[in-house]
C-alpha cells in the first residue's frame, strides 16, 4: 500500500486562505445585490453616454435651424439601444425630438418640474452658485415644491467635496414589476466582470505571500526540527529551545523535551544496572578463578578454566560498552603506535598460550591522533581477543599501524565468509552459536571507531585467514 504524504501546513493555509477571501467577496457582493434591490436604484451611465453621443451630432442646417446628424457615434449607439429617444430644445424654443418620447416629457418644462418627485439641480462648475435640490412634497399645507441648498455660494465649502452616485435600473414588465428573467443573466455577468478581477488578483497576492509569511513565521520552528534531527544516544539530555516556536506547537515542543528527559532518566537508570551488574559479577568470577586454579590439573578444571575466562571476559565488555558514555572532552593527542605497542605487548602471553605467533609491525613515524586513548585501547584489545578466539588455534596473529593513521589485526584462520561481514559487527552475533565469543568484540569495535570519526572494516583478498582494519583520524605525523 502506498504511504500517504504528509499535508503541507504551508499550501493548506494557502489554499484556506484563497477560499476565505473568495467566500467573503461573494458575501459582500451578495449583501451589495441585496442592497441595491432594496434600494431600487437607476443607473444612469447608458444616459450619459446618450447625451455624449447626441452632443457631437447636433448641429444647424443652412437655414439655421437645429438639427441632428447622424454621425458614426450616434448610429453605433443606436444598434446598442435600439429605443433611445430624445429632445432638444434651445433658448429660442427650437426643439428636434426622435424616438418613442414619455408623455411627460413633451409638455413645457414647468409642467415637467411639477410632475419631478425630486432631481439635482447641478450649474456650471465655474458658476459660484450652489447647486440646489428641488423635491414636490406633500404636507400638511398641500403640495409644495421645495428647492433647497445648504450653503448660498461654492465659496463656503470647506475645500473639496466628492459625491459619488449610481443608479441601477432593472428591466420591468408592463404592469411595472422587476423582470427578473432579463435581468439576472445581465446582472451575473457583470458581478463575474466585476468580481473575477478581484479574485484573481487576492489569490495571486496571498499565493505569493503567504508562503513567505509562513516560513518566517515558522523559521524557529525549522530550526528546532534542525536540532531534533542531531539527537542520537550521545546527546539524549538535549532540550529543544521553545523561544522562537510558534505559540500553537510550543505545547508539542515542551511535551517532546519531557519525552527526551524520561528517556534520558531512564537511559541513565538501565545504564548504571549495567555498569553495577558486570561489577557484581567481577568478584565472584575471581573468586571461581581462583578456586579452579586449585584444582588438579584434569580436562574438566581446563573447560572450567575456559568458562571462568569467557564469563570473565564477557563482564570486562559489559563495562566497556558502559565506557562509551564518557565525554568526547576527555580526548588527548594519542601515540597510536606506542598504545598498538602496548595492547599487543598486554596479549603476547594469552595468545601463545592459545598457541599462536604475536607480532608488531610499527609505522615508520609517530602517529598521534585526538581520542580517548581508554576507548581506542579497548576496541584493539577486543580486536586482538576476537583474533584469538577465532583465529583457528595457529599461525601468526599480527597487529600492524601504518602511517595513515589505521591499525590491523590479521589472523590466519578460516576467515570470515563475505556475506557475514556486515552482520558480525551486529551485538550478541555468532558464525558459530558455540564458539567461545559473546558476540560484541566488533560491535564495541565498531562503536568507538565512530565515536572518534573514523571506520571500521573487515577487508577483502586473496590471503589466507581474517583482516579487520580501523582507520582513526590523524591529528599529525
Amino acid at each position: 500500500m502506498r504511504q500517504r504524504r504528509p499535508r503541507s501546513l504551508q499550501w493548506v493555509l494557502v489554499r484556506r486562505l484563497i477560499l476565505l477571501q473568495a467566500a467573503m467577496l461573494a458575501i459582500f457582493i451578495a449583501l451589495c445585490a441585496a442592497a441595491l434591490w432594496i434600494a431600487n436604484p437607476t443607473l444612469m451611465v447608458d444616459n450619459e453616454a446618450a447625451a455624449a453621443a447626441l452632443k457631437g451630432a447636433v448641429d444647424r442646417d443652412k437655414d439655421g435651424q437645429l438639427v441632428v446628424r447622424e454621425t458614426q457615434e450616434l448610429r453605433e449607439f443606436r444598434e446598442s439601444f435600439p429605443h433611445v429617444w430624445y429632445i432638444i430644445r434651445d433658448k429660442t424654443g427650437q426643439s428636434v425630438r426622435s424616438g418613442d418620447v414619455p408623455d411627460v416629457y413633451t409638455g413645457a418644462p414647468g409642467a415637467l418640474l411639477d410632475a419631478v418627485e425630486h432631481a439635482t439641480l447641478d450649474l456650471h462648475r465655474d458658476d459660484l452658485r450652489p447647486e440646489a435640490f428641488v423635491e414636490n412634497a406633500t404636507t400638511k399645507a398641500g403640495l409644495v415644491q421645495i428647492v433647497t441648498s445648504t450653503r448660498s455660494s461654492r465659496e463656503q465649502t470647506d475645500g473639496l467635496e466628492v459625491n459619488i452616485s449610481a443608479t441601477v435600473d432593472v428591466a420591468r414588465n408592463p404592469d411595472g414589476s422587476r423582470n427578473w428573467q432579463r435581468a439576472l443573466p445581465a446582472l451575473a455577468l457583470i458581478i463575474a466582470v466585476l468580481l473575477l478581477p478581484i479574485v484573481v488578483v487576492m489569490g495571486l497576492t496571498t499565493l505569493v505571500t503567504t508562503p513567505a509569511v509562513v516560513r518566517r513565521s515558522f523559521a524557529g520552528l525549522v530550526d528546532t526540527a534542525d536540532q531534533a534531527a542531531r539527537i542520537d544516544i550521545n546527546t539524549r539530555g538535549m532540550q529543544l529551545p521553545v523561544q522562537r516556536v510558534p505559540q500553537e506547537i510550543a505545547p508539542l515542543v515542551q511535551a517532546f523535551n519531557q519525552t527526551l528527559a524520561r528517556l534520558a532518566h531512564g537511559y541513565d537508570q538501565h545504564n548504571r544496572f549495567l555498569t553495577d551488574a558486570a561489577h557484581e559479577l567481577r568478584t565472584p568470577i575471581a573468586i571461581l578463578r581462583t578456586r579452579a586454579e586449585l584444582l588438579t590439573k584434569e580436562p574438566e578444571s581446563e573447560r572450567l578454566l575456559h568458562d571462568i575466562e569467557r564469563l570473565s571476559h564477557l563482564a570486562q565488555q559489559l563495562l566497556d560498552h558502559q565506557m562509551l558514555e564518557r565525554p568526547g572532552d576527555e580526548r588527548k593527542a594519542i601515540d597510536l603506535g606506542e598504545l598498538a605497542r602496548r595492547v599487543a605487548a598486554d596479549f603476547a602471553p594469552l595468545a601463545i598460550e592459545a598457541g599462536y605467533d604475536l607480532a608488531f609491525e610499527p609505522p615508520g613515524s609517530t602517529i598521534l591522533i585526538q581520542a580517548n586513548g581508554l576507548q581506542v585501547e579497548r576496541a584493539l584489545a577486543n580486536l586482538v581477543r576476537n583474533a584469538i578466539d577465532h583465529g583457528g588455534g595457529s599461525g601468526t596473529i599480527t597487529v600492524a599501524v601504518d602511517e595513515n593513521g589505521a591499525i590491523e589485526v590479521r589472523d590466519e584462520g578460516p576467515g570470515i565468509p563475505p556475506e557475514e561481514r556486515d552482520n558480525v559487527f551486529q551485538p550478541f552475533y555468532r558464525l558459530q552459536p558455540q564458539s567461545r565469543g559473546a558476540g560484541l568484540g566488533l560491535n564495541l569495535a565498531r562503536q568507538i571507531a565512530h565515536l572518534h570519526d573514523g571506520t571500521i572494516r573487515i577487508l577483502s583478498g586473496t590471503w589466507r585467514g581474517a583482516r579487520v582494519r580501523m582507520e582513526l583520524p590523524v591529528a599529525r605525523r
